[in-house]
């Protein structure tokens, strides 16, 4: 298996660190990851949370390229119809150049009411925003010279986007897909599929299967680590311990909850599901996430790995260096490739 990690920096509230001291804390999180083994780093973007999530990716991740060397750096994900194409493609191909071809751009259309509200976009167009967005990325990636672009919401004439990025055709995509539908359009499309992060290790394997059948039918040899499954991480040793951990990522989900969802209730374009009551996110987090002991951890991933998981993203939301130190050294070994 290969391990990741998810999430990324987290701004001040209340009474937590200053910003820089936030960051530059995440900075050496990362930096320890890499040397503990842990293949890549993958970045959120969100806006006006209130509570701190990473908002500017590709900037840090641009730092990050300069004080790494061999880990992936990625996107999970760029919400595209918040961008303009032309600049984005421009931001994430420096990334890649800046960091010697280790970008891996993930890439969604978004599903917090909040963020559109804030934006003052209209949801019912996220899905034809993300569409020309990505293509647009797409063709000034993999054109030569210069092209003009004429979309409902973008228009450029006669333009090239510098620089290209180092990776050819261009940087690995992947998107955030779960019903077998658009699991399948995902492997058409030649993208990399990031698995949300809940589902049992059974759903998530049968996830894996649709995938991998539909990009062997397009006539390609599957990767097996072209699909990433993300969970939550706590070592602890305590029932005390165990239970605040459910409790912190129970607050966690209950502040996505709020975000995402109107106070109306769920609206044409939002595809967010929803957590449930406080009852059915603290049963995700018994199925789910990965909080106890090492002995625990390991015994799960076993069952991860059996269900044909070889690729996984790690989010400690409280981003404990202990936690990271014990896992590195504890568990990772165990899972680690033969030929690594």
């Amino acid at each position: 298996m290969k391990f990741g990690l998810f999430g990324g920096a987290r701004t001040s509230v209340g009474e937590q660190p200053s910003d820089s001291q936030q960051h530059h804390e995440f900075i050496d999180y990362v930096v320890e990851a890499e040397e503990l083994g842990f293949e890549s780093v993958f970045l959120v973007e969100h806006h006006f949370t209130g509570f701190g999530q990473v908002s500017a990716s590709l900037n840090l991740l641009s730092f990050l390229a300069a004080k790494t060397k061999r880990m992936r750096l990625g996107t999970a994900v760029m919400v595209l119809p918040w961008h303009n194409p032309a600049l984005l493609a421009e931001q994430a191909a420096t990334v890649d150049v800046l960091s010697g071809g280790r970008l891996d751009l993930g890439v969604g259309r978004g599903y917090r009411y909040n963020e559109f509200h804030g934006f003052c976009m209209d949801m019912d167009e996220a899905e034809e925003r993300y569409q020309e967005c990505l293509a647009f990325i797409r063709k000034a990636w993999t054109t030569e010279g210069r092209f003009s672009h004429t979309g409902k919401y973008w228009k450029y004439d006669n333009v090239v986007v510098e620089p290209e990025p180092l990776q050819r055709p261009h940087p690995p995509l992947w998107i955030g897909a779960n019903s077998a539908a658009s699991i399948e359009k995902t492997a058409r499309d030649g993208m990399n599929l990031l698995i949300a992060q809940h589902g049992t290790p059974q759903a998530v394997g049968e996830k894996i299967a649709v995938y991998r059948a539909a990009v062997e039918k397009t006539g390609r040899t599957f990767d097996p680590f072209s699909a990433a499954v993300t969970r939550a991480l706590h070592v602890c040793y305590t029932p005390e311990e165990r239970d605040r951990q459910h409790a912190l990522r129970i607050r966690f989900m209950q502040n996505v909850q709020h975000l995402s969802l109107p106070p109306s209730g769920p609206v044409v374009g939002n595809h967010f599901q929803g957590h449930g009551d406080e009852a059915d996110m603290r049963a995700k987090t018994e199925t789910d996430a990965l909080i106890g002991t090492p002995e625990e951890i390991i015994s799960r991933l076993k069952v991860y790995e059996a269900a044909g998981i070889r690729h996984m993203l790690l989010m400690d939301v409280g981003g404990s260096r202990e936690a990271l130190r014990i896992f590195g050294r504890e568990v990772l070994p165990l899972f680690k490739e033969p030929s690594a």
